[in-house]
Parts: structure tokens; sequence; C-alpha cells
């Protein structure tokens, strides 16, 4: 009889070592909790569970960077509400100076708090910030050159090629604004704070609409077959910008003509002036890779912007006109407002998006790189006994050259 003892015990020993080896994986996987602890474990795995976790992490900072952007527009909102509330107040001593039981000196009295507040919406537009970035002094603005600003009257008929004079002007539905000889048609508007005023009493029927056009001597109005009546100023910038037009009529015996003084004075700020400015939008990394982001623009909202910068109500007149230039004022405001409260609602729904893609990407991470602690504790269960049963075999094999020499006795 002729038996490889060596063979046996090394092929014994041979399955102990990789028993051994799967246990102290078993123990690495458990212990660290992934199931891919290196590259040998699952090379393409590895791979593609390196560019997820690449992915995660981006999204989770992006939505960090959305709520940094909700922060920085709240910031800028809530001292539009503040500049708001200032502009109320300003409108609220325009309409108490424009009542005539006011005197010259309750009214200078009135001009100081107006002065006043007209500061403080320049320093809240001047040192509102965020993380130290200005805000709402126009540096946060997309870029533009100079610009002036435009007026457009929305309410007046197309005025055709053969329409000359004022009593053919009619309103957008084709009636006649009801303008004839020896009404007065004043006109009135802020530049700077400073009103200008002038007056024409219509000589005849026939009365040019050039007479209106020559009381604007801060721009040009034209009144033209497409746009009706178009107010633009003469000079780009914002000291230059025509604020809160109005043109009255009035008949012979000094009653306002109500529907001509509606319709001529109904002009819309089509365009606001402008000055210089380089594009200084804030770009919100909103997405986890190259170019997924959004801008955030934010309007100049100084007093020289909303055109009360040295508004002036020191007489009936002035208190007047302040009252519409106040009233576009606020209207700006509010419309900054809105575009400021879209963006907050709008990064609310990103955050909430990103949020989703990250626990929809951790877990398909986790399925590739992550271990199954059930099934490993099987391995290891496994692994052990036969571990110990190769031990015992090893043993077992070890014995048979005891056999050998018991024939040699």
């Amino acid at each position: 009889m002729k038996i490889n003892h060596n063979i046996m015990a090394l092929n014994t020993y041979s399955q102990y070592t990789a028993n051994n080896k799967a246990i102290g994986g078993s123990i690495e996987k458990l212990s660290s909790g992934l199931r891919i602890n290196s590259a040998s474990d699952d090379a393409a795995g590895l791979a593609i569970s390196e560019k997820m976790r690449g992915q995660i992490r981006g999204l989770d900072q992006a939505s960090k960077n959305a709520a940094d952007g909700i922060s920085m527009a709240e910031t800028a909102e809530g001292a539009l509400n503040e500049t708001h509330s200032i502009l109320q107040r300003m409108r609220e001593l325009a309409v108490q100076s424009a009542n005539d039981t006011n005197t010259d000196d309750d009214r200078a009295e009135i001009q100081k708090e107006i002065t006043q507040l007209s500061d403080e919406i320049d320093r809240i537009s001047d040192t509102t910030q965020f993380n130290t970035k200005n805000l709402l002094d126009g540096s946060m603005g997309a870029g533009t050159t100079a610009r002036a600003n435009i007026n457009q009257n929305e309410a007046l008929g197309v005025i055709a090629s053969s329409t000359s004079t004022l009593a053919s002007l009619t309103d957008k539905d084709g009636n006649s604004l009801g303008i004839t000889a020896g009404d007065t048609i004043t006109v009135q508007y802020m530049v700077n704070g400073q009103l200008t005023s002038g007056s024409y009493t219509v000589a005849s029927s026939t009365s040019d609409l050039t007479n209106i056009t020559s009381l604007i001597t801060d721009g040009t109005m034209a009144f033209t077959a497409t746009s009706g009546a178009v107010l633009s100023t003469t000079t780009a910038g914002f000291s230059s910008a025509i604020h809160g037009l109005t043109i009255t009529v009035t008949d012979s015996n000094g009653t306002t003509r109500a529907s001509a003084t509606n319709a001529l004075s109904s002009f819309t700020e089509a365009q606001t002036a402008q000055e210089n400015r380089a594009d200084g939008q804030a770009t919100l990394q909103i997405g986890a890779n190259t170019s997924q982001n959004m801008k955030l623009s934010i309007e100049n909202m100084s007093s020289t912007a909303l055109g009360v910068k040295s508004i002036q109500v020191g007489n009936q007149g002035q208190a007047n006109v302040a009252i519409s230039v106040i009233d576009e004022a606020i209207g700006k405001v509010s419309a900054e407002r809105s575009k400021i409260g879209a963006v907050t609602n709008r990064l609310d729904h990103t955050i909430n998006n990103l949020t989703a893609s990250s626990e929809s990407l951790t877990t398909a991470e986790s399925g590739i790189r992550d271990v199954d602690m059930a099934a490993e504790m099987m391995n290891l269960t496994k692994n052990q006994i036969l571990s110990q049963a190769s031990t015992a075999m090893l043993a077992q094999a070890n014995q048979v050259p005891q056999g050998v020499t018991q024939l040699l006795q």
C-alpha cells in the first residue's frame, strides 16, 4: 500500500487557509459595513459607486447653496419691506401737504420728515449686505448701459396720420376726449425731485398736439401712429428721469374734464432709467454638475433710482405730483419684492428636488457599496464551520504517518 501523506496534509492545509481568508474577509466587511473595501473586492462596482458618491456630495452641497441663496434673498426682501413702509409714510405726508389747510410753515415741517425718510431709503440701499455683499445698491443687477426712461400712454387711441389737433384726440375705445377752444391744459412732472409745470390755453378747435409737447422741457413727447403718446427723457440716467407726469384739462369755468385728464395722464414707465453698470448678478450653483446654476438679480433701490430723491412737498402743486411719484416708487419696490419672493419659492422647490435626488442616489450607491449584513453573517458562520472542520481534518492528516510507523515495528 502506497499513500502520499504529504499531499493529504497539504490539501487539507490549503482548504484551512482559504477558509481562514474567507473568515477574514467577512469580518472586514461586517466591521466596516462595506461590501467593497478595496478595488479588488469589485473593481467595476468601486468605479460606479465613487462616481455616485461625487454626485451625492454635489447634490448635498447644492442644497446648502440654495439655502444660502434663500437667506440672501430674504435679507434683501426684509430690507425692502422697510423701504415699503418708508414710502407709505412719505405718501401719507404728501397727501397731508396737498391739503391747503396747511400753511407754508406746516409744509416746511412736513418737508423735513420727507427729506429724512428719503435719506433713510438711501442708507438702506447702501448698507444692506449679505456676507459683506451689497444687495440693494444696484451692484447685483444685470449689466446695462446708461439709458433714458420712457413713459408710454396706454389710454389714448392710435393717433392717425391725419390727426394733429387736440380736439380730435380720442381714448383707446374711440371716444372723444372733448377738448375744445378755451380749455386749459396743464402739464406737471418731477425731475430729480423738482417740479416742472406749464399750461396752455386751447385757442381753437384746430390747436395742434405740439402745444402739449412744447410744455415738456426735459424730454420729448411724440404722438405716433402706432404707440399713441410716448414720452422719452432727453438724457440717460436716474437724475434726468421724468416722474409723475400729469396732464390736466379744465374748461373755461375751471372744472376738470375727467375723461380727458385721465386719458392724457395715463402714462406708465415702459423703460426705467439706468446708469452704466457692469453685470453683477449672483450666480447660485444649484446642481451637482457644471453650469447647473441660476441667476439672482436685484435692482437699485436707492431714492434716486426710485425717483424720490430730493422730492419736494413745499406747496400744493408739488405735493400733488409727489403723490404720483411715490406711487410709482411703491410699484417699483413691490415689483422687486415680488421677483425676490418668486426666486425664494423656486429655491424652496429646488431644495426639495435636490434632497429627493440625493436620497435616491444614496440608496443606489448603498446597494453597490454597502454589505448585506444578514447574508455576510451567514457566510461568516459557514466559513467558521469549514475552518473548524479543516482544522480537525488537518489533525487527522497529521495522524496518518503514525499508522505507517506502526507497520515498521
